[in-house]
């Protein structure tokens, strides 16, 4: 558990996720699926009908090299926001990462969530402690995510 800034009235930690967050995790990316659903290349349906457990991979726990996981930022219980990060398997390919999805929720949005969850993202894949840490970290990002561009760290992204 890392700590993260606070805001005057919010104090919040950042920590990878595990088993036992996937129902929050999947109740923040319904949530965020019905407010834009234009924002994620699911659809609004598929996504609802899976189960908390179908986004365990995301975790990276069967990942033995490490890199891949799910980092969230939590006040207390609540998850405010998550990121998820997924490295590439093949060997010549290990030291590119993808940033595969970015939550934060609206109503604590502004306060500097997203840019520290990216941020650490970056710094754990950057430091994974495998034969080739991620040198490569990329994101895709759909017109529809205005405040991405505001949250991306300075030189992080083109």
């Amino acid at each position: 558990n890392a700590p993260a800034p606070s805001s005057p009235s919010l104090t919040w930690t950042l920590r990878r996720l595990g088993p036992a967050d996937l129902a929050a995790y999947k109740a923040l990316r319904d949530e965020g699926l019905a407010r834009h659903p234009d924002a994620f290349v699911s659809d609004v349906e598929t996504e609802q009908a899976l189960s908390p457990e179908s986004y365990i991979v995301r975790l990276g726990l069967s990942d033995p090299l490490g890199g891949t996981f799910l980092l969230g930022a939590f006040d207390g219980k609540l998850l405010l926001g998550a990121v998820s990060l997924e490295r590439e398997s093949l060997h010549k390919l290990r030291h590119i990462a993808t940033v595969s999805s970015m939550l934060v929720r609206p109503s604590h949005g502004g306060r500097g969530i997203g840019r520290a969850l990216l941020q650490s993202c970056i710094d754990q894949a950057s430091a994974a402690t495998t034969a080739a840490p991620s040198s490569a970290v990329s994101a895709t990002v759909s017109a529809q995510a205005r405040t991405a561009s505001a949250t991306s760290p300075r030189g992080s992204f083109p």
